[in-house]
């Protein structure tokens, strides 16, 4: 029987040091504190690996317990009572191309729902192709890099990562990494990864799909694109389900097959829907709603970004929240003590719906069921996204990596100034630890210029982006991508400040690259595209614009689709073209369909929707509709106050939007009582000659004109 070892770490590993002990060694002392180990506290054999839960795997409900609510009995002698924690193993259809991979060696990466069978279908193979082989099961990503340096120095052994997002970031698996294993020859290594889907969406690692700014670490893409890629279905095939009827004398097998049509046959045997259904009845008014607060916020801090056991200290400052939503005190919320103990209490054998850690500190830190974090994840509209002081709450306890998760979670939400502040935190700790040039640092920097310039602190975005682009270009040079990312973001930086010249020539450098470098097709050289015809529209040159417009919306519309986020942003600056071009009703009609698009797929109050809610509402305001004009701007006035903020460039925006049309409607007094407040503002905020200031010193003075005249605009 292997055992798990979390222990101490620091005491041994300096007297090891002290006592001049070789590198490699000092190394393999480390991994040996947190890893599965054999009872002589050794690297096993695979063929040693009797315990797949140890693994991973998720253990079954026992022989004698009764089956989910609603299922059939099989009646009969065939109805074993007296079973192991894992039903016996039915062979997935694809089985047999994952013992190919893994026979051939190399990285094998497993991805389906939580609860599909992904850790059984790997622990099954391994055993069965590679019993002889060298177990290397590390427990976290910080003994990951021990785990890669032993493996290195083994002819035959299988690197087992259960859960891959666990060992993403730094000192985690990287395409290096990868490399040292699996490359050259006289050796057989496997990487052998199971990763959920939810997760592999999180990181987009396919460059059609994945929109140009996303905040995704590149480094955990690469390695994951290093991966031959298995997708499992939750639901079993009529073949695989035929292979189960053969393994009717284990009862788990036979209930699990009267719900196939409904679950999943893995899912049914971790009694995933049956915990699921426990969490929401939990709620019922003197049940265990406190318990099921805890396990929402720990649910949450999982969606929002955090890989780590979850502090009991951190759940129970958050839960009160989620328990005031659903009525506080008229729930009867039992003792606190009580709520633990129900919530880390092991169900029907299988798992806790919070399940303690052994060995960590803080004492207490508990994991939540991955498969409640799937289902939530799923089944959660834009409108019930994660909450902003979960994301404050979890800042606190996250390292660099998590600190970059959860700025790109925010980020995806439309939270800029939470993203901006763990893109601080990210790049706050990745220089303590790693150095101010490197490349994870930098990376982090120019992430955060990017939020800095949504937040509209442009001179600090500037040059957050400027320095974060030159130290990329000495450090990985000038055609990386990381670099020529950093460099976009320094280039729009500089088109926000009004430096439009200066922003036409960066862009087209940029553009230039790309297309040398990724080709004409990639994302990214389709986002250059569309930068470079907003500056050109800008600038006036209308007719270059239109052509760089119209490539990149074409190219998104054909590899994308028509409402891929990069898709929707290139047809909104379309739209913006065609009203400059003076083509108003074809920009009215683009505007309203990137608006419903938006709302359906971010809800209303994303940065994103509410930008085109703006852009529709001044065609409408050109096309003399001035009533739906102004009830639409002040409909987005006032979603910016209270997400942005009243000096925020865009709330700023919003509000002078308002002024012109109530100076449209002859309201000449209250339209210039709002545009002296924002002119003053923008000249705190922007400064005396930014292209915005410029524009309200107009409006201003046309208002005051109409107000003299007592006429209409001129």
């Amino acid at each position: 029987m292997l055992a798990a070892v979390a222990g101490t770490l620091a005491p041994v590993l300096v007297a090891a040091l002290q006592r001049g002990w070789e590198r490699a060694e000092a190394r393999d002392l480390v991994l040996m504190q947190d890893c599965v180990v054999s009872p002589a506290g050794q690297l096993p054999f695979v063929r040693e690996a009797t315990d797949p839960i140890l693994l991973g795997v998720h253990p079954a409900r026992d022989a004698d317990e009764p089956g989910l609510r609603g299922a059939s009995e099989v009646e009969g002698p065939s109805r074993n009572r007296d079973g192991p924690r894992v039903p016996p193993y039915v062979p997935r259809d694809v089985h047999h191309r994952v013992v190919e991979l893994v026979a051939a060696g190399g990285f094998v990466l497993l991805i389906g729902e939580s609860t599909a069978g992904k850790s059984r279908l790997a622990y099954e193979v391994m055993r069965a192709t590679l019993p002889d082989h060298v177990l290397v099961a590390p427990l976290s990503r910080t003994v990951l890099a021990a785990a890669v340096d032993r493996a290195s120095r083994l002819a035959r052994c299988v690197l087992w990562l259960d859960d891959v997002e666990r060992f993403l970031g730094p000192e985690g698996l990287s395409r290096s990494s990868i490399g040292r294993l699996t490359s050259g020859g006289g050796h057989h290594r496997v990487i052998l990864g199971t990763l959920r889907s939810s997760e592999m969406t999180r990181y987009m690692s396919h460059p059609h799909t994945r929109p140009a700014d996303a905040t995704a670490p590149s480094e955990a893409r690469e390695a994951l694109e290093q991966a031959t890629q298995i997708r499992l279905a939750r639901l079993f095939t009529t073949d695989e389900c035929e292979r189960a009827h053969t393994r009717v004398w284990d009862s788990r097998i036979a209930d699990a097959l009267a719900r196939a049509g409904e679950y999943g046959i893995a899912e049914y045997l971790a009694a995933g829907p049956e915990l699921l259904g426990d969490w929401h009845d939990a709620w019922d008014v003197g049940n265990h709603p406190r318990a099921a607060a805890l396990i929402s916020a720990a649910v949450d801090c999982r969606r929002a970004g955090l890989t780590r056991p979850l502090s009991r200290q951190l759940l129970t400052a958050l839960h009160g929240a989620y328990l005031e939503e659903r009525g506080g005190a008229r729930l009867r919320p039992e003792p606190h003590e009580d709520a633990w103990e129900w919530a880390t209490h092991q169900r029907r054998a299988t798992t806790a719906l919070l399940t303690p850690v052994e060995g960590l500190e803080p004492a207490g830190s508990v994991n939540v069921f991955d498969y409640l974090v799937d289902v939530s994840q799923l089944q959660t509209a834009p409108a019930k996204r994660v909450p902003d002081r979960v994301f404050t709450a979890a800042l606190a306890h996250a390292d660099g990596n998590e600190a970059a998760r959860l700025a790109s979670t925010a980020h995806e939400y439309g939270l800029y100034a939470i993203a901006a502040r763990a893109y601080d935190r990210a790049v706050q700790e990745y220089r303590s630890r790693l150095g101010a040039t490197h490349p994870k640092a930098l990376i982090s920097q120019s992430n955060l210029a990017m939020l800095l310039r949504q937040l509209g602190r442009f001179e600090e975005a500037e040059h957050c982006a400027r320095t974060a682009f030159q130290g990329m270009r000495e450090v990985l040079g000038s055609d990386h991508s990381e670099t020529l990312t950093a460099a976009n973001h320094h280039a729009t930086c500089l088109f926000e400040l009004g430096h439009l010249e200066q922003a036409e020539a960066a862009h087209r450098s940029v553009l230039g690259a790309r297309l040398r470098v990724m080709g004409a097709e990639h994302p990214n050289t389709l986002a250059s595209r569309a930068d470079l015809a907003l500056v050109l529209c800008q600038l006036g040159s209308l007719d270059e614009a239109e052509a760089q417009h119209r490539i990149a919306l074409d190219t998104r519309t054909r590899l994308m689709g028509p409402e891929h986020p990069d898709t929707l942003s290139s047809r909104g600056s379309f739209a913006g073209l065609l009203r400059r071009l003076g083509r108003l009703a074809e920009a009215e009609r683009e505007h309203a369909a990137v608006l419903e698009a938006r709302r359906r797929t971010l809800g209303d109050e994303h940065p994103k929707t509410l930008t085109s809610r703006a852009n529709r509402a001044s065609l409408l305001r050109r096309l003399g509709r001035w009533e739906e004009a102004e009830r639409e701007h002040s409909v987005v006035l006032e979603a910016r106050r209270r997400i942005l903020g009243d000096e925020h460039p865009k709330t700023l925006t919003s509000r002078n939007n308002v002024a012109l049309v109530l100076r449209d409607r002859g309201l000449f007094e209250q339209a210039a009582r709002e545009q002296r407040a924002v002119l003053r503002m923008r000249i705190r905020a922007l400064g005396p000659e930014h292209p915005k200031t410029r524009i309200s010193r107009r409006h201003l003075a046309a208002t005051l004109e109409c107000l003299e005249r007592g006429g209409g605009p001129g």
